[in-house]
């Protein structure tokens, strides 16, 4: 008499949830692994949803790594359009809605992994859910937002939001030739994740790219026309569109685990230990829902991006698989570009340092990318945050044109590494005119930096 294959279930097929899912079938192919995803899709690139709005991207499924048929193929049930809306504890199973056939059926499980991720903001505003008003936070919003603007070909678009979404989705309009307009209550753009002084330089960037920023301005309402979106009226005007985004942030997607009784930190993220365990037996959480320990101020923090999502992902199921692996936490590295303009963070901010209760000095410097006599060196600022006494340093935040955002992953490995800002200022870097000045800016920060330590 055989007996049945122990089954994980997986709410979630994405990044995170199908990374889980992917390396305990690899670990354990004895386990029957079925994936449940309320959308059309699986394991696709969310960050990649500008460019294909942009036609940079030809086609949707470009931007999908793995399809539900190719997840079969590997030994892994990956049932789309199904939504599992509750989680039983006690009773080891779940309650899944079949979208297409309206069905509910109930599910065992002996292993859980929880990967709702996040869901887009939908501020109050009066006639948010009006025609041509869309946010983007899946595959399909992308599909939607696309659609929309070879179908209707809007001239005239208000992004509400000046953060990554709303930066990103800027160029994205400007190059289908879409006058854009963008709306932020804060002072500078981008204001959430970079310094005021840093930010300030991304602001002009938009603004030199023909973008009208109304800032310091909230939004009232949605003015319609027959139903459909006509404009936005902030605190101050009424600006017309015929297409408005909705980039206000992120939130976790963790309604479902609340229900069941599953802890929740006051992010909002659902709490795990760093192997990825909830504190309910043989259920496992990962991805955008979760929250993760910051390496710097050892605080439970929720940073939805896709390079956590995935190491979490992963973490789990090596761990679900029979391994011991530990996630070390995050930095909040993060990058993006505006045409020329490239954008990039990791570490502390000075808000976040000081709220942290950390002593810290800050030196910021202009330079270029290459040598300044070098063909297409642009310029670059850099500002590093180091630790009073100690030197250590604590975080970094690039702004510049072509081959200045990567460096900042220079500057995330010596964060992570627990360098001091003298001894980055003496880090045996490459140096070629095509490439840097001889001393490389993130070097002369280092070295502002480290004389005021």
């Amino acid at each position: 008499m055989s007996t049945a294959a122990e089954r994980l279930v997986v709410i979630g097929g994405d990044a995170a949830g199908m990374s889980a899912a992917s390396q305990a079938h690899r670990l354990r192919p004895d386990l029957e692994i079925v994936a449940f995803e309320r959308n059309p899709h699986t394991s696709y690139s969310a960050c990649g949803m500008p460019y294909y709005i942009d036609v940079l991207i030809a086609e949707a499924d470009d931007l999908i790594a793995r399809s539900p048929a190719e997840f079969e193929r590997r030994g892994i049930q990956a049932r789309v359009l199904h939504e599992v809306e509750s989680i039983n504890t006690a009773g080891r199973s779940v309650t899944v809605r079949d979208l297409v056939a309206d069905r509910v059926t109930t599910v065992a499980f002996d292993q859980l992994v929880i990967a709702t991720g996040a869901v887009a903001a939908r501020p109050p505003i009066p006639g948010i859910d009006a025609d041509g008003v869309y946010t983007l936070g899946i595959l399909q919003d992308g599909i939607r937002i696309r659609e929309a603007v070879d179908r209707d070909h809007p001239t005239r678009a208000v992004i509400i939001g000046g953060g990554y979404i709303g930066v990103e989705m800027a160029e994205a309009l400007v190059g289908r030739g879409i006058t854009v307009t963008m709306v932020d209550r804060a002072p500078e753009v981008m204001l959430s994740t970079l310094d005021p002084d840093v930010a300030a330089l991304v602001s002009q960037a938009v603004r030199d790219a023909g973008i009208t920023l109304h800032l310091d301005e909230r939004i009232e309402e949605i003015a319609l026309r027959d139903g459909r979106v006509a404009g936005v009226q902030t605190s101050s005007t009424l600006l017309p569109a015929d297409l408005v985004i909705v980039g206000t942030g992120i939130r976790p997607n963790t309604r479902i685990a609340a229900e069941a009784g599953i802890e929740l930190g006051n992010s909002g993220g659902i709490i795990v230990d760093d192997r990825m365990h909830t504190g309910t037996e043989g259920i496992w959480a990962a991805g955008d829902c979760v929250e993760t320990m910051h390496m710097l101020t050892q605080r439970p923090v929720h940073i939805a991006l896709g390079t956590v999502a995935n190491k979490t992902g992963r973490v789990c199921g090596i761990n679900l698989g029979g391994g011991d692996v530990r996630f070390p936490g995050v930095l909040g590295t993060a990058i993006t570009k505006f045409f020329d303009t490239e954008i990039a963070r990791t570490g502390l901010s000075e808000r976040e340092a000081h709220d942290a209760g950390i002593d810290y000095s800050a030196g910021m410097v202009q330079s270029t990318t290459r040598a300044g006599y070098y063909p297409g060196a642009r310029e670059m600022w850099v500002k590093l945050l180091a630790e009073r006494g100690s030197g250590r340093l604590l975080g970094g935040q690039i702004v510049g044109g072509p081959g200045a955002g990567k460096r900042i992953d220079t500057i995330a490995t010596a964060v992570a590494a627990g360098i001091t800002a003298a001894e980055l200022e003496y880090l045996d870097l490459s140096y070629a005119p095509p490439f840097s000045p001889v001393w490389d800016p993130v070097q002369i920060a280092a070295r502002k930096a480290a004389a005021s330590t």
